[in-house]
C-alpha cells in the first residue's frame, strides 16, 4: 500500500529536519564508519552527553539511526534504508525537474 502525499511529505521533513543541523551532521559523519558508543561520540563531538542524547533522539525518531544496549552502553548505527530513502527522495525530485528551465521574467 503506498504512502499518501501528506505522509510522505511529513516523512520527508523529519528526515530533513534531522539532517539540518551541525551536530547531527557531525553524528552522521562518525557514523560513517560504523556503529559507535555513546560514550565515544561524547568524546569526539566534546559535548554533554544530555545534548548529544537530544541529536541521537532526533535522528532516531527520523529514522535515520538505529541503537542497541549493551551493558550500560548505547551503541549507535546509521540505518541503510533510511539513507536509501533519502537518496530515492533525491532522485525523484532531480527526475521530475529533468530538462525544465525557469520561465522567462517579462
Amino acid at each position: 500500500m503506498a504512502s499518501s502525499p501528506v505522509r510522505d511529505a511529513v516523512k520527508t521533513a523529519r528526515l530533513f529536519h534531522a539532517l539540518a543541523d551541525e551536530t547531527r551532521l557531525d553524528i552522521v559523519e562518525l557514523l560513517t564508519k560504523g556503529e559507535q558508543c555513546v560514550c565515544d561520540l561524547t568524546d569526539h563531538l566534546d559535548t554533554g552527553q544530555s545534548r548529544l542524547s537530544f541529536h541521537l533522539r532526533t535522528l532516531k525518531e527520523a529514522g535515520l539511526v538505529k541503537d542497541r544496549r549493551e551493558g550500560r552502553w548505547n551503541y549507535y548505527s546509521l540505518d541503510r534504508d533510511a539513507l536509501e530513502e533519502i537518496a530515492q527522495i533525491i532522485q525523484d525530485i532531480k527526475r521530475r525537474t529533468a530538462g525544465q528551465r525557469a520561465p522567462a521574467c517579462e
